[in-house]
């Protein structure tokens, strides 16, 4: 897999058919991303998840060493469906919905600039699932009104939780691409979770990708809750038992599904900036940790027919690899890093249930 130099829109090759003979028939993927959790303090013997630590655990396989790819938040979540690196403004959670500014391409298509909603020539998973007759959702509980962001150069008013309002633009990757926002798209593919199980009800109505976020509760990030719920990973806990069946029992996934359950970087920069995959620091920023090259080891989870229950895999993974892995599902071109030398995407040691 090599690295593609020149504009962002040829920023990586096609999965070839022949190549990838190992691919699963998959037709549906869904992504949830839990907040800010190490490895061990979710998938150890002492982890206040046992839903998804043992009960999910033995259903799927456990990618034990899968990092992200940044501190903070929001460029783990924008590495997830473009492949850009992180910048100082995307490190810092973009307090200021600023419009990214930047002029060149560098590769492995990186735009080159800083700033929070890039413009509508770097590409992302959403335009590219468009563009090959696919779908996609966004499923953003507390959301409310659909495709919500702040205003272009205002303060982003949902970095704290509120009663009644925990929703966090900087968990919503969709809303920092122009290509997205000026969209009539945003409108009906970026939404409020509650929209999630009358699309879950058939096989036809369900996105060819459901990305799910969600709200700072229930992802884990507050601990304790603004309405006082405990928060961490004993609300992460609460929410899956609630939602991960319901995906699970769909016709969608019971069909040709795949299902991954990841957090977006581990508890701290301070405590774990590890890296897996040779991610360097980027065209933007000095390091993509703030005080390391990644965004620690917080495991990932992968249920689907596909998958074998109760194995696991050491293959080094990262956000990129996801991406990466998800355009090779669907024959697309790998966008920025997911087109990095060497990256890892998933093979046999997760698809594994014929083995």
């Amino acid at each position: 897999m090599a690295a593609v130099a020149g504009a962002v829109l040829t920023s990586g090759k096609k999965a070839d058919a022949a190549g990838s003979a190992y691919l699963p028939a998959a037709g549906h993927v869904f992504v949830i991303n839990l907040e800010n959790k190490g490895y061990d303090k979710t998938w150890g013997p002492g982890s206040a998840a046992p839903y998804l630590s043992t009960t999910l655990r033995s259903k799927g396989v456990l990618l034990n060493q899968y990092f992200g790819t940044a501190h903070n938040s929001l460029p783990n979540y924008i590495g997830q469906i473009s492949g850009q690196g992180p910048n100082p403004q995307t490190q810092g959670d973009c307090q200021t919905y600023s419009p990214f500014v930047g002029a060149q391409t560098v590769a492995p298509g990186q735009a080159v600039g800083q700033g929070c909603v890039y413009p509508a020539s770097v590409p992302n998973l959403a335009s590219q699932l468009t563009s090959s007759g696919r779908t996609w959702k966004g499923y953003m509980e507390d959301m409310g009104a659909p495709c919500r962001h702040p205003a272009l150069g205002a303060v982003d008013d949902t970095q704290t939780a509120k009663v009644g309002d925990q929703y966090a633009a900087r968990h919503n990757p969709f809303v920092y691409f122009a290509s997205i926002t000026a969209s009539a798209d945003c409108s009906t593919r970026d939404v409020d979770l509650s929209r999630l199980p009358t699309d879950l009800a058939s096989a036809s109505n369900t996105p060819t990708l459901s990305y799910i976020t969600p709200d700072l509760c229930h992802d884990g990030h507050d601990t304790p809750c603004v309405d006082g719920q405990p928060g961490g990973l004993a609300s992460d806990d609460t929410w899956l038992r609630q939602w991960v069946p319901r995906i699970t029992s769909s016709p969608a996934f019971r069909k040709d599904g795949v299902l991954v359950i990841t957090f977006d970087e581990s508890d701290s920069p301070a405590s774990d900036a590890s890296a897996c995959c040779g991610e360097g620091p980027g065209p933007n920023s000095p390091l993509p940790g703030i005080a390391g090259l990644g965004g620690g080891r917080v495991g990932a989870l992968v249920l689907s027919p596909f998958v074998k229950g109760g194995t696991w895999s050491t293959t080094p993974y990262n956000h990129y690899s996801l991406l990466a892995s998800i355009e090779d599902l669907f024959r697309l071109p790998y966008l920025g890093y997911a087109a990095s030398p060497g990256l890892n995407r998933f093979g046999l040691d997760v698809y594994n249930a014929r083995l």
